[in-house]
Formats: structure tokens, C-alpha cells, sequence
């Protein structure tokens, strides 16, 4: 853990405003916990004190509230606070990821619509590998036998073509909870048009069972497209229950060290959400810890004046980037979850939630180096060592090297000084691990065995940037990168260099920034209903109905998470295409309420969209809009991390340590104190920069300066 890290002479004070600005009396302390797949990170910041202090420990993947409640009282007693000190716990959790992936959630039932039982197992009748022969469907949440049909049907405008068979419903509800079922799921035909039939069957099943979990697709997922909608659906009612028991589980918990304020999650679109809605929805938790860090390098972004900024952070499992541009992460609205083949799009589950738009690669520290037995190539990843056993060089039982074993072989990680000294690195494990791996099995010597996963490791993660760049027609070389996570530091030197970006940025405590995340973003949702109809036919009463009742909802679901309503912002968007397109774009709107007088801005927006996805407009064709979207968000809070410093102001190196680096070799470099760095501070590369939760490496050629804010500037040459 960290020491109390106070304000340095001459510092701003951390200060916070927005909306959920701690009470100016009482508890005034907030932590922000990121749960990861090797570590969890905690992030406490005190308004009232000028405090702001970090902590990082192994995660408990048995029990993760472990490792939260150990990391919190910790925190907090090295700081020396007490938890009723506490205003808010704001906290992120991969633990419906993992339920999906691992299948470990519910038995879950599904009440449909008479006739469209297997509508989630025909899907989109496409094959994501057209040539395997062998190809592996993704399976399904909820076995036929487990499908219930309901007669019943609404048209597609929303009017009654036949009424909903009430004894139907009881009847089929009482058999699945006969099987065993622990949630249901409810999703009948066009009822993102009109749920009056879903809302009824959910009253006569909860008057049955007043305990069961249902989910209602309507309410879920109010939108077009009837597989997304019920796959959303039958994957939130698969992991309610468990999250329930989790949350419940925490919230215990933390009662009982005497944490006595509130708890709040991360929604996987970056928001901050209360927990009733985390335990009502869970599913929108999918991306809950990947968002945290996307938020923090948004708000770095803001802090250091960059409008154009590549997040990247590779922590102990995985590597996320994303594009943050003009001080917001890109979002998306769908997402493909528990993917038969991790990379490969059409293989996983669909679900319609709003989420942060990143790439996940199978590339961090505990990522396991192997020879594939029929090529004789080496590979990396996407396999990793976890927390348990977790690289060989922590010495808890690993015998398969790692990217953060190659990273101490080639002299880039201390091994007194990992995590501050608090958990020391075995170099002689690691030598030996490589010398009878795959050194031996690819006839080199170990240190280019380390070299070798090095390389892999970075070119992995600079292609699938590339790409994501492409896709969205943009330019890594006019970028920065904000490179955080314990891994992040270690690699973006290199990252940076196969991406030719000329800039890179390295905040203070970048070890722990996605922790820092859940504290700068603000409390936010995405709310959305589907009405299909073109441009000139537009029902306006009905499309402002849409945004007055999001908006109602948007403001009660923030009220829930502690902001003000007065300091709400609404920005609607609809999603439009051509007439016959399979496909849609977001589109921004001129307000909240609009009329045939706005059709001619929508065109003109819709066409300002379209160019800038696709390079071309085609004006002749008419524009529908299927689906309306409001985000609804209050400020978040503005953290002054600049100002935790420790040790006293020193340019001098505390030491030089051996460094190979790929074309140079072994080279003698400086190795500088992060704490005693100050704003205005230059030094050239090569270097080391060390902190308690992560290494910065300042490559050959490359010249590092220190921002206002503390954070380390370093320009490729």
C-alpha cells in the first residue's frame, strides 16, 4: 500500500465541485475500486484534508469483496481516516464478464411469444467463420426446453392483434420455477413499441413469486431488433441473481467495518449509477472496470489541454484502448459478450447496452509466453496467470513465464521495489523458467526469449490499435497517448513508437488510474426508445413523449446517484440510415423537443455524420430514423492529483540499473524517483521512471518533461 501522500508547498489543493460534491459537513472521503484480474486498485481522495492516496493489492478472484473490504481498511488507516470517515465507495466490477464467459449464472427461464421460441437460437442465421467446417455456434443462455411460448401479439406500430393469454402466463411461470429456474425473462414481439403486455405478464408472475428475478426485454432494452432485445434480456436475468448476492454481500460487509455512507457502481457507458440500478439491470455492469480507465484518461485529457488522445491501459489480464476526443470516450450501443473466439466479431452474445467504446486485447503483465507444438512460434496470451498463481516472478507457485517475467529479466521492473517494496520479485525464477520454457524449446538464449515476448506483446497491441483507428478513419500519428494500468508505463514507449505517435503522457499514480476513474466521472445514463418512421413522416408528438419520459427516468436514475438535478445536461441523438440500409448512425439533434421546422437541420446532421463515417453522401435517398437516445449526465468531480506529492524535489537519479532494449542492447540508464519530480523538470532517455504501482520506461532518443500537473510528457524523436 501507499503512504499518505500531502499537499507539496505551492500546490493547488485538490478541490471538488459538480454534482456529487462531498456535504460540506461530516464524512467528506471518497475511494474509487477497481477490481481487476491480478490486482485491485483503491484510489481515496478527501476534499477536506487535501488528501488524495493510493493503494493497490491482489485480487481474491474466489471472493472479490475480500480484496475490497482488506484494500479499504488499509487505505484508510494509512491515511488515517476511519471508515465512517467515508462519503462514497464508487466501485467497478468484471464479475458479470466473468459469469457470462465462465456460463456460472442463473438457470433462467424465457416467456416469448407464441411461434418465435427459437428466435435466439436461429439469431442472424450468419456465420462468423464462413470456411470452418467445425464452427462453434455461440450457445445460448436459456435451453430450448426452458423456452416458454405465450399466445399473444402486438403489431409493429403497437396495436393489439391478439390479447395476452393471462392463465398462460401463470401457467408457464409455475412450471419454469418447477424446473428450477432462479430468473425469468420476458420478451414478446414489438414490445420496444408497446410494453403493456410485458409489464402485465411481470405483475401476475411477481404476484406468484414476489422474490423471483424477472427482466423485462422493454425495460431492458427498449429497442428495434427482437434477437438483441431478448438476448439482452435473457443474459441480465443469467447474471441478476448472482450480482444480487454480490452486492448484498458488499454492502454487508462494509456495514459491518462500519462503513456507513453510499455505494455506488460504474455502468459499463462510464456513468455512475446507484446500486438498486446495478442490481435491477446488472447487465449494463458488462464493462463496468474497462470504462473506469477510459474516464480517467478523458479526464486527464481535459487537465493537460489534449483534444485528440489514444487511452491505453494494460493492466494484469488485458490491454483496453480507446479514442477520446474532445474530452469524451467514443461510446457504441451494442456489444458482444462471452465470444466463443475472444477476437472474432459474430461469435458472442449481443446485448444492447450503452458502453465505451474500446478494444480488449488478451495482453498483460500475467499474459503466458508459449511454443505452439505444431509451428514452433512463440505466442503470447490471450491466456493469463491471474492473480493465482500470477507470473513466475511473484512466487506463488507459476511456472509459466509472463510478459511482466520478461519484463524484469530485460531490467525494466526493480525487484525491491515492486508495488513500493511491499512484495518482492524472484529474478532467479524467472531465469529459470525461461532457460527450461521456451528458451530451450526455441534454441535461444533467455534473454532473447524475453526480448521475444517483449516484442510480440507490444506488435499485438499496435496492430489492434491500428485497426481500431482505421475503422473509425482516424490517424494514430496525430495523437497522444495516456498510457496507465501497472503494465501501461512499461510498454508505451515502445506502443508508441510502432504507432508513430510523437507524444506520450504518464500521469502520477498511473499504477491505480483506473481507480482514479471511478471518482472523475460523473454520475451518467443512457436512456433509449425505438419508433421507426422516415424523416417526413415523423409523428413529433410522439418522438417529444419519448424524450419527456427518458428524461423523467434519466433524472430520477441521477437523483438515485447522488446528483443534483439542477446541474443535469440532456443530449438527445436518434439513430438514422437510408431507407434499406441494414444499418444505422447516431445522430445528434437540435434539442429535446422538435418539429417539422427541424427536419432540415435532422437531414443536414444525419449528412454531416454520414460523411464523416463514410466519406460520401448520398442526398438523393430518404432517412429514417429507428431509435431515439438521450444521455442524461450531472458534472463529475474535478481532482487536483497534481498536488500528492512525497519525497522532497530532486532531479538526481537514485540509482542506474541495466536495460535492454531491442536494437540497442544493454544499456547502463538513470533511474528517477516519480515523488521527487516537479513541474518544469527535463531529463533524455534513456531512463527509468518508478513509482510504487508501475515503472515508467523513457526509451533511446526520447526527451521527458514534467507538466504542470505532474504528469510525465515524453516526445519520440
Amino acid at each position: 500500500m501507499a503512504e499518505t501522500k500531502p499537499r507539496a508547498s505551492g500546490e493547488a489543493s485538490p478541490r471538488a465541485s459538480g454534482a456529487m460534491t462531498p456535504r460540506a459537513s461530516g464524512a467528506t472521503a471518497r475511494i474509487g475500486v477497481d477490481v481487476g484480474g491480478t490486482f485491485t486498485d483503491l484510489v481515496l481522495h478527501d476534499p477536506a484534508r487535501d488528501l488524495v492516496h493510493t493503494g493497490k493489492l491482489l485480487t481474491t478472484p474466489d471472493d472479490p469483496s475480500e480484496a475490497i473490504i482488506e484494500g479499504t481498511l488499509r487505505v484508510l488507516q494509512e491515511a488515517g481516516l476511519k471508515p465512517s470517515d467515508l462519503h462514497s465507495i464508487v466501485h467497478g466490477t468484471t464479475l458479470v464478464t466473468n459469469t457470462v464467459i465462465e456460463r456460472t449464472g442463473a438457470k433462467v427461464g424465457l416467456l416469448t411469444t407464441a411461434g418465435f421460441r427459437d428466435s435466439i437460437e436461429i439469431a442472424k442465421e450468419i456465420r462468423y467463420d464462413l470456411y470452418d467446417l467445425f464452427l462453434e455456434a455461440p450457445p445460448t443462455l436459456v435451453p430450448r426446453h426452458l423456452r416458454r411460448e405465450i399466445p399473444e401479439r402486438l403489431d409493429v406500430a403497437g396495436n393489439e392483434l391478439l390479447a395476452l393469454d393471462e392463465a398462460a402466463v401463470a401457467r408457464e411461470a409455475t412450471a419454469l420455477v418447477a424446473e428450477g429456474c432462479e430468473a425469468l425473462a420476458i420478451a414478446f414481439l414489438h414490445s420496444y413499441r408497446d410494453p403493456r403486455h410485458e409489464v402485465r405478464a411481470g405483475e401476475i408472475i411477481r404476484a406468484l413469486y414476489p422474490t423471483l428475478a424477472i427482466t423485462l426485454s422493454a425495460q431492458v432494452a427498449p429497442e428495434i431488433r427482437e434477437f438483441e432485445r431478448t438476448s439482452t434480456a435473457c443474459a441480465n436475468a443469467y447474471v441478476q441473481p448472482r450480482m444480487k448476492r454480490y452486492l448484498d454481500k458488499l454492502e454487508a460487509d462494509l456495514t459491518r467495518i462500519g462503513f456507513t455512507g453510499r455505494l455506488y457502481v460504474m455502468l459499463s457507458g462510464g456513468g455512475i449509477a446507484a446500486v438498486r440500478e446495478a442490481k435491477e439491470f446488472p447487465i449494463r455492469l458488462i464493462e463496468s472496470g474497462p470504462a473506469a480507465g477510459a474516464m480517467a484518461a478523458a479526464f486527464l485529457a481535459k487537465l493537460a489541454g489534449l483534444d485528440r488522445v489514444v487511452s491505453y491501459d494494460m493492466g494484469g489480464t488485458t490491454a483496453k484502448m480507446c479514442l477520446v476526443e474532445d474530452g469524451a470516450p467514443d461510446h457504441k450501443f451494442d456489444f458482444e459478450a462471452g465470444r466463443v473466439r475472444r477476437f472474432v466479431k459474430g461469435s458472442g452474445l449481443p446485448l444492447k447496452v450503452s458502453v465505451v467504446d474500446m478494444i480488449e486485447i488478451g495482453a498483460g503483465g500475467g499474459s503466458i509466453a508459449r511454443v505452439e507444438p505444431g509451428s514452433g512460434l512463440m505466442k503470447v496470451g490471450p491466456r493469463s496467470a491471474g492473480a493465482k498463481p500470477g507470473p513466475v516472478c511473484y512466487g506463488r507457485g507459476g511456472t509459466e513465464p509472463c510478459v511482466t517475467d520478461a519484463d524484469l529479466m530485460l531490467g525494466r521492473l526493480d525487484p525491491k521495489y515492486f508495488l513500493g517494496g511491499e512484495m518482492a520479485l524472484d529474478p532467479g525464477l524467472v531465469q529459470r523458467a525461461f532457460a527450461s520454457g521456451v528458451a530451450e524449446k526455441l534454441h535461444v538464449a533467455p534473454m532473447d526469449a524475453a526480448l521475444g515476448v517483449q516484442r510480440i506483446v507490444d506488435e499485438t497491441m499496435a496492430a489492434a490499435t491500428r485497426m481500431h483507428l482505421a475503422e473509425k478513419g482516424r490517424d494514430p500519428r496525430g495523437y497522444t497517448l495516456i498510457a496507465f494500468g501497472g503494465a501501461g508505463p512499461v510498454h508505451a514507449w515502445n506502443l508508441a513508437r510502432l504507432l508513430k505517435i510523437n507524444r506520450m503522457l504518464v500521469p502520477l499514480g498511473a499504477g491505480v488510474a483506473s481507480a482514479l476513474g471511478f471518482l472523475v466521472a460523473p454520475p451518467a445514463t443512457d436512456m433509449v426508445r425505438s419508433y421507426v418512421a422516415r424523416l417526413e413522416r415523423l409523428d413529433f408528438g410522439h418522438v417529444n413523449a419519448l424524450f419527456a419520459a427518458m428524461a423523467a427516468e434519466g433524472r430520477k436514475l441521477l437523483e438515485e446517484a447522488g446528483a443534483d438535478p439542477a446541474s443535469l445536461t440532456f443530449k438527445p441523438a436518434a439513430d438514422m440510415r437510408h431507407v434499406g440500409q441494414g444499418f444505422e448512425i447516431p445522430v445528434p439533434l437540435p434539442g429535446l423537443e422538435i418539429g417539422a421546422g427541424d427536419v432540415a437541420a435532422l437531414k443536414e446532421n444525419f449528412f454531416a455524420s454520414y460523411q464523416q463515417r463514410f466519406g460520401r453522401v448520398v442526398r438523393e435517398q430518404p432517412i429514417e430514423a429507428l431509435t431515439w437516445r438521450l444521455a442524461v449526465a450531472a458534472p463529475g468531480l474535478d481532482i487536483r492529483i497534481g498536488a500528492a506529492t512525497l519525497a522532497p524535489p530532486s532531479l538526481a537519479p537514485r540509482g542506474q540499473r541495466s536495460v535492454t532494449f531491442e536494437g540497442h542492447g544493454a544499456l547502463e540508464v538513470p533511474v528517477y524517483d516519480r515523488y521527487a519530480l516537479r513541474p518544469g523538470m527535463e531529463f533524455a532517455g534513456p531512463a527509468l521512471v518508478e513509482e510504487r504501482e508501475s515503472t515508467c520506461v523513457v526509451g533511446p532518443g526520447a526527451r521527458c518533461h514534467v507538466d504542470a500537473h505532474l504528469n510525465l510528457v515524453v516526445e519520440l524523436s
